[in-house]
Parts: structure tokens; C-alpha cells; sequence
């Protein structure tokens, strides 16, 4: 029982760590940030970010590492959908859903200004890429094949555009504005089939 509690603890800790570290690294920026102040306002001690995490790089990636097994989740729930484009548009909403978050835009300036520095950190990002890539193009290549999609559209470069436009929403991201109609209704359209009279 002793092992379960101090398993708990040791997660509930970890996790606390890595949530005042986002606040921190996004207002403050990663290089301005000591570990110990990340400590403090986990309500820790000084040295309780290097006890979890081996180093300020590590425990910067293991933010950003909780989003690979997340979006594996995220594709395996709705790989196999009855239709195609609600399965693109509800993973559209899961993404940019964050995008709402205050701290988003800041540490989005922290990763494109950390990922040249960290090899490791750039392969967690580019792997959590290729996982949402490969399920956007998935369900490209079925819209198309069910003729729910634009049979011109290309599966893997329509699914970079899709992630290129849910990159756009961090980008501009507010807090007070919710992004998720807009792009939904930007996929939409995208994925459309032309009518009769469209012209290219």
C-alpha cells in the first residue's frame, strides 16, 4: 500500500512541477526560469526539480512528451468513425482547444526558440507530428474513397494544411476567443467537393 501512495505522490509531484514550469517558461522564457523558482511555485522544495527531473531540459520535454501518447489516443478514437469529416473535425477541436489556454502562445515561442537547441525535444515533436499526420491522412484517403472528400485532394499534403491551419489558431491564439468555428468551418469547406459551376 506504502509503494501505491508513494507512486501517487511521486506522479502528483511530477505533475505539479511540470505546471509551474509551462506557466513559468511561458512568461519568463525557459533560459530566464531557475529551477528553483519553478520549485517554489510548485509549492516545493529547492531541489525537487532535479529529484524528478534530470536536468531544466528534461523537465521542459516532459511537458511536450505527455503529447505523443496523448495523440496516438486521440487517432486510435477516431480512426474508424462512420464519417470521415466529423472524425477529422472533432480532432480539429481537441487540438486547437488548447489554443485557448493563456499560457499557449508563450510557450510556443519557447519550443520554436528550444527545439534547434534539444535533438531530443525535437524528435518528441516531430513524432507527435507524424502520429496526427498520419491519422489526419488516414481519414483523408477514406473521405475521398467514400466520396465524402474532394477526390483531387491529396491525403498527406491535405493533412499537413490541416495541421499547418490548427498551427495557425496558436499562433493567433486568444484566450477570449474560441478558434474552433472558424477553423471547422475552413476544413470544411477545404475538404468540400466542388459543386457543379465551382471554378478552381
Amino acid at each position: 500500500m506504502a509503494r501505491t501512495v508513494d507512486h501517487e505522490r511521486a506522479a502528483a509531484r511530477r505533475e505539479a512541477i511540470m505546471q509551474a514550469a509551462a506557466a513559468l517558461f511561458a512568461e519568463r522564457g525557459f533560459e530566464s526560469t531557475s529551477a528553483a523558482e519553478i520549485a517554489k511555485a510548485a509549492g516545493l522544495s529547492s531541489g525537487s526539480v532535479f529529484y524528478y527531473f534530470t536536468d531544466k531540459r528534461a523537465l521542459f520535454r516532459a511537458i511536450f512528451e505527455q503529447d505523443l501518447p496523448a495523440s496516438r489516443e486521440l487517432v486510435e478514437r477516431h480512426a474508424a468513425g462512420d464519417d470521415p469529416v466529423a472524425s477529422i473535425l472533432a480532432m480539429v477541436d481537441a487540438l486547437a482547444a488548447d489554443a485557448m489556454d493563456p499560457l499557449a502562445p508563450g510557450i510556443l515561442v519557447e519550443v520554436v526558440r528550444q527545439v534547434g537547441k534539444d535533438p531530443q525535444l525535437e524528435q518528441v515533436i516531430a513524432e507527435t507530428t507524424a502520429v496526427l499526420h498520419e491519422g489526419f491522412a488516414a481519414l483523408v484517403e477514406r473521405g475521398i474513397r467514400t466520396g465524402a472528400i474532394d477526390p483531387d485532394l491529396d491525403p498527406r499534403e491535405t493533412a499537413q494544411w490541416i495541421q499547418v491551419v490548427i498551427d495557425g489558431a496558436f499562433l493567433n491564439a486568444d484566450p477570449d476567443h474560441d478558434p474552433r468555428p472558424m477553423l471547422r468551418r475552413m476544413i470544411t469547406r477545404f475538404l468540400s467537393r466542388p459543386h457543379h459551376g465551382d471554378t478552381a
